[in-house]
């Protein structure tokens, strides 16, 4: 078949004007004004040359390249040429059947709709790497084409539909090898993907400490689909005496590097911590430490200390998010400054603030991946969380649930997510009764230690203590006042405190000397106190107040009521 007689819509397949050439510009030598046609110069020596493309028969051009080619003509498809790559791919097609019947494989594909489309539309279309019957990939355009006439001798069928109308060129790049590298890559990228993502989950929390006095939950969302997780991160870390330390933070930057470095701070945090030390000063260890572990890296970090005997979270934040605290009528209060610059900038003097968290109130702490977009403004995602957060009702875990979603965050969401939501239960009627607290003024001097004692024994009583459990309140309660009635400065104050699972004995005075704990030599009359409270209880501490004086504590682990333990008749 001679396909010079129509011109198919490819590029570089349209005919073009003649170039113009030196003799087009030479002077008319017939003397009658005319130019002369261009033409290619042929050499004179004898020597082959290359034909000019207008020469080339459109034929003899797609019989010889590689990819596939069919061409289809009429509302049927019928086949009017297909070329020896066709026919080696998937053998002899009849020209002059429909498309339907003839090429089941084009059907296979998909293509006989898009066949239809590109006929009525007369605009081309492509479809990227469709599999093919036989395992190959084709990358397939369908051009639309005018066949305005066959000539006699032409490969179409007899029919008139066939030999005139519109027709579509089909043109399929074998990509097989393509795809399968393509496939390849992204399982690679997949498995890259799972590692990091263990990796990240692997560092944080496996499972939140549970304080007493709160109910605290967490989740995390790893951003994107690429292996570069980022390097966000939270912690839960009970301090002793009642009182709990919650972190959160964001590792700028993603990949390994960054959840290495968010591994360091987290184990560095959880070590700080275990010094009691207010949030600030906290802050200032990690700022340091932060530089010495990569001085490119830096870091937010929000650390908060919750007191339930103080009724507020007492908190620091280096360059981080502010928390929002719900209070019991469902007002939400943004946390304001004090706010340091991120961690591994050095330089600064961080500073503490504290925001009220009373009985019914709920605390969220997040990462910027749940506010920040890229077509609004951090304030108005914050505000947005605000009334998500005003919303919200339910357990810890339902909140952060509901948080998330509110705030959009998907699966392909393009940054990590952490959230932290902490409440502190309003208690009433018979679980009331297993948090009770109680406080007396350490006043006068010798005389303060036998009142210490009467106290301890009368509060332990009214709570129903069994006597061995009893006892050692009381002993604990005594050492540690003559303790602080030795070495420390007024004003003092004993109070013990129960909650479901621990009776908490604490002293605290104005003198800043935490107490350590020795061996006392045989002769010596003291020294003896706070070993005894170690001996005895499950648990001891000491700590700075912020205000000056300091704190020194002990805890005992409480036998856990069975269910049918009447609450009133003791533990």
């Amino acid at each position: 078949m001679n396909f010079t007689r129509w011109s198919p819509r490819l590029p570089g397949m349209q005919r073009r004007p003649p170039a113009r050439t030196e003799l087009a510009d030479a002077p008319d030598r017939r003397g009658d004004g005319s130019v002369p046609a261009a033409r290619t110069e042929r050499p004179t020596d004898g020597t082959l040359c290359a034909p000019a493309v207008n020469e080339l028969a459109t034929r003899e051009v797609l019989d010889r390249i590689p990819a596939l080619v069919a061409l289809v003509q009429g509302p049927e498809h019928r086949i009017a040429y297909v070329n020896d790559a066709y026919v080696a791919a998937f053998g002899t097609r009849p020209v002059g059947e429909p498309a339907r019947k003839a090429l089941p494989e084009l059907e296979e594909l998909g293509l006989l709709p898009l066949l239809d489309q590109v006929l009525r539309s007369s605009r081309p279309r492509t479809v990227k790497s469709r599999k093919a019957p036989g395992g190959r990939s084709y990358t397939i355009t369908c051009t639309p084409v005018d066949i305005s006439a066959t000539p006699e001798g032409s490969r179409t069928s007899g029919g008139s539909d066939g030999r005139a109308g519109g027709g579509v060129l089909i043109f399929a790049a074998d990509v097989t090898d393509h795809a399968e590298a393509a496939e390849r890559l992204r399982a690679s990228e997949r498995r890259q993907r799972e590692t990091a993502v263990t990796l990240q989950r692997s560092l944080l929390p496996q499972e939140l400490e549970q304080p007493d006095d709160l109910r605290i939950a967490a989740v995390y969302h790893p951003g994107g689909t690429d292996a570069a997780v980022g390097g966000d991160w939270y912690d839960v870390i009970t301090l002793g005496g009642g009182r709990t330390a919650l972190v959160i933070g964001d590792v700028m930057g993603r990949g390994v590097r960054a959840a290495a470095v968010m591994g360091q701070l987290r184990t560095a945090v959880r070590a700080y911590a275990r010094l009691d030390l207010p949030p600030h000063e906290v802050l200032q260890l990690l700022d340091g430490l932060a530089a010495e572990i990569d001085p490119n890296q830096i870091a937010t970090c929000v650390y908060a200390v919750h007191d339930p005997n103080e009724g507020r979270l007492v908190y620091a934040s280096a360059g981080h998010l502010p928390i929002l605290v719900r209070d019991e009528n469902g007002m939400v209060l943004r946390a304001d400054e004090p706010t340091g610059p991120p961690l591994g900038t050095g330089g600064w003097m961080h500073a503490s603030g504290s925001v009220p968290l009373g009985p019914g109130s709920t605390a969220a702490l997040y990462t910027d991946g749940l506010v920040e977009r890229r077509n609004e403004d951090l304030d108005e995602g914050i505000a947005s969380l605000e009334r998500a957060l005003a919303g919200a009702t339910g357990t810890p875990q339902v909140i952060c649930d509901r948080l998330v979603r509110s705030a959009g965050v998907r699966a392909d969401h393009d940054d990590d997510v952490a959230v932290l939501v902490l409440q502190h239960p309003a208690r009433t009627g018979a679980d009331s009764e297993l948090f009770r607290n109680a406080a007396l003024e350490l006043l006068g001097g010798v005389e303060a230690a036998p009142r210490a004692r009467a106290f301890a024994s009368g509060v332990l009583t009214s709570w129903r203590f069994p006597p061995d459990l009893h006892d050692l309140g009381v002993l604990a309660a005594s050492e540690l006042v003559a303790n602080s009635l030795q070495h420390g400065t007024p004003p003092m104050r004993l109070r013990l405190r129960r909650t479901d699972r621990r009776l908490i004995v604490e002293v605290t005075d104005g003198d800043d000397h935490l107490p350590l704990r020795r061996h006392a030599a045989p002769a010596d009359e003291s020294g003896r106190g706070i070993a005894i409270v170690a001996t005895i209880a499950s648990n001891w501490g000491a700590r700075r107040a912020p205000d000056g004086g300091k704190a020194v504590w002990c805890e005992f682990a409480l036998p856990r009521p069975t269910p049918a333990a009447d609450l009133r008749s003791g533990l």
